[in-house]
């Protein structure tokens, strides 16, 4: 099996809408995928992640990490200025995963599901990026280390242009069905960095968002600092690509 392209999925419509792509442009056996889970994602997100593994017929490397456990050490819960979740369980995770695969292989594309849409931050970090162009994944995110660029990896903003209406009409209901109960991003349930609209959302939703209400009490116990959800309604967005 020769790996062209490595897609992070979070089991949201905008990574889907890459693998769908990838696989369309290259073939399924081309085309792997990378989720980094988390431990506080819905089940029904743990349960489209396979979906999409059959649906694209891909095999969808996991990664495991716990949002639960990085709470405890740090004897804090995540914000919007330290998003440490999303850095221990997501960037860096993928770092040492596209660091060992390139190492074993050498070159491939990573397909990441960023659209500059979503946010006026987006728009102007991402202004002189193109959708069929190739960039070093330092220039993309200067988390990621240069050595990579020369080991021939390279990230692709492949739908860096389209829009939300365009994600979902490509996709042709083959999404999350969390989005067809009014959610706008799906990935940790709820981002313990979001807001208050976003948590009261979660935790009203069903039986497992009560239960995440209660598993964040417990956590307030353990730790002896209380969560307060974040003035903003924005989550982490690299985390819900």
């Amino acid at each position: 099996m020769t790996i062209n392209i490595v897609v992070p999925i979070s089991g949201g419509k905008d990574s889907q809408a890459c693998v769908k792509s990838a696989v369309l442009q290259y073939g399924s056996d081309k085309v792997i995928g990378l989720f980094n889970d988390t431990g506080w994602e819905h089940p029904l997100t743990y349960e489209h992640i396979d979906k999409i593994s059959n649906l694209y017929g891909i095999e969808i490397i996991r990664t495991i990490g716990s949002v639960e456990n990085e709470i405890k050490k740090l004897s804090r819960f995540p914000n919007p200025i330290c998003r440490f979740c999303t850095d221990r369980l997501k960037i860096k995770k993928t770092k040492d995963f596209l660091d060992s695969l390139s190492k074993k292989i050498g070159s491939f594309e990573v397909w990441y599901g960023m659209r500059a849409d979503e946010s006026n931050d987006r728009k102007k970090r991402y202004k002189d990026v193109f959708c069929d162009e190739v960039y070093a994944p330092h220039d993309i995110n200067s988390s990621y280390p240069k050595y990579l660029e020369k080991r021939g990896v390279y990230f692709r903003l492949p739908i860096i242009n389209w829009t939300k209406e365009e994600v979902f009409s490509f996709l042709n209901n083959e999404h999350n069905p969390l989005y067809n109960y009014g959610f706008t991003r799906v990935g940790c349930f709820p981002c313990l960095a979001s807001g208050k609209k976003n948590h009261s959302n979660a935790f009203n939703f069903d039986s497992f968002g009560q239960t995440q209400k209660q598993r964040v009490i417990e956590l307030e116990n353990i730790i002896g600092k209380k969560h307060v959800p974040a003035n903003t309604d924005q989550m982490c967005m690299f985390c819900h690509i």
